[in-house]
């Protein structure tokens, strides 16, 4: 993922403002969560609702 490392340090999850981690898959995921938040065309998506659940 190209996103700017500075963005992802501000970047913070919307449901528990906990940190966010970078993935392979074009997704910035919430360990507390278990959400991924989907990146498209290099925009993070930040809404709850258009968070996939992680497969444990």
């Amino acid at each position: 993922m190209s996103l700017n490392q500075q963005l992802l340090d501000l970047l913070v999850c919307p449901q528990c403002k906990g940190e966010l981690n970078s993935s392979e898959e074009q997704t910035l995921v919430c360990p507390h969560c278990q959400l991924a938040y989907p990146v498209r065309d290099g925009v993070p998506v930040m809404l709850i609702d258009e968070a996939t659940p992680l497969e444990l």
